[in-house]
């Protein structure tokens, strides 16, 4: 009974604190939240839970404040997170089914992202490494030109056109992309380079690096593996939603600078990201439990996407350890799981 009226007490504090920046007292939860218990009872819980490392006291004489550790458990605690409105998921799937490409995905994913929670919002895009070639098209334009069609299943999709030293009729290239179906769909991208690269000729060690393939088949083949590799760069990440930092103003100065100077470098926005989760769960780091000490005022949520069951890439919001979490957890789920039916159905 007492742990249990305590966590009440907690999770009273914390939700006050965040709707209010103000250090909360003793009598205002009981007014507020109607805990069934007399002041005095809440003062004794609430020494409880400061002795316990959960709350603090800012200021002599003034209320207390979640800490770290008390946000920690509120989170672990969350019996729901609190649901998106109507209003709120049909935004989010006219926003995002508008969408045209990848790109548009990502870019539409951030600025949502950012505008549902009032945080910073970053979205890693899907990474080569991690996802599979969903599908390889041919189409004829010429006897001697082939628009070649890459789909991968992070939702990218690479065209180029070929033009072939020699022509291709339908019979040899229905072959041909019966030939591409069964050694790159479904594989992983090393893998997929792997078995067409197998097929290509030998080429002279002392050749040109660009020389192109004598046949047109093999040139075709090239083409692809040559779209794929083009692919091959350092993880890229779209960010959106800086400006809501001003909103904190001298309250989250500290970590104010840090985390600004922080959207400068992408490789420290992906550490903070962390590794995709998988099946759907939410991480929440809470200040001190981040990689970086001077982004300790911070906390992250962040999620997993991609098709299926696959986890492409990670997305997530950063802020205040002061942060609304059950509707940052809701939004970030929310908005993780569009993007991935959008790639899903791509």
């Amino acid at each position: 009974m007492q742990e249990d009226r305590r966590l009440a007490v907690l999770r009273a504090i914390v939700e006050d604190y965040v709707a209010t920046e103000e250090p909360v007292g003793s009598k205002a939860l009981v007014e507020r939240h109607g805990l069934g218990v007399s002041p005095a009872t809440v003062r004794n819980d609430m020494a409880v839970l400061e002795e316990e490392g959960y709350i603090a006291q800012p200021h002599t004489s003034a209320g207390r404040v979640p800490t770290d550790k008390g946000y920690r458990l509120f989170v672990d605690r969350l019996t729901t997170v609190k649901p998106l409105s109507v209003a709120e998921r049909k935004a989010i799937s006219t926003f995002l089914d508008g969408a045209v490409d990848l790109d548009d995905v990502v870019q539409r994913s951030v600025r949502l992202l950012s505008q549902l929670t009032r945080q910073v919002a970053i979205v890693q895009y899907p990474t080569l490494a991690r996802s599979t070639v969903r599908h390889v098209e041919l189409v004829a334009l010429t006897p001697a030109r082939v628009l070649v069609v890459l789909i991968l299943s992070t939702g990218r999709v690479e065209q180029r056109v070929v033009d072939l030293p020699g022509d291709l009729d339908d019979d040899a290239l229905a072959a041909l992309r019966s030939q591409l179906l069964r050694l790159a769909v479904g594989e992983p991208i090393a893998d997929a380079v792997t078995a067409l690269r197998a097929v290509l000729p030998d080429v002279p060690s002392d050749a040109p690096s660009d020389q192109a393939p004598a046949d047109p088949a093999s040139t075709v083949v090239a083409a692809i593996v040559e779209a794929i590799e083009d692919q091959r760069s350092d993880a890229r990440i779209a960010v959106s939603g800086a400006a809501n930092l001003a909103r904190y103003g001298d309250s989250f100065d500290s970590a104010v600078r840090p985390l600004l100077e922080a959207l400068e470098e992408h490789v420290v926005l992906l550490k903070l990201l962390g590794e995709a989760s998988t099946g759907g769960a939410v991480t929440v780091r809470i200040g001190t439990e981040g990689p970086y000490a001077q982004l300790a005022s911070t906390s992250v949520v962040s999620t997993g996407y991609g098709p299926a069951t696959d986890s492409l890439a990670t997305l997530g919001i950063v802020g205040p350890t002061r942060m609304d979490y059950p509707g940052t957890i809701a939004a970030v789920r929310a908005v993780a799981r569009y993007v991935s039916r959008i790639l899903d159905e791509a």
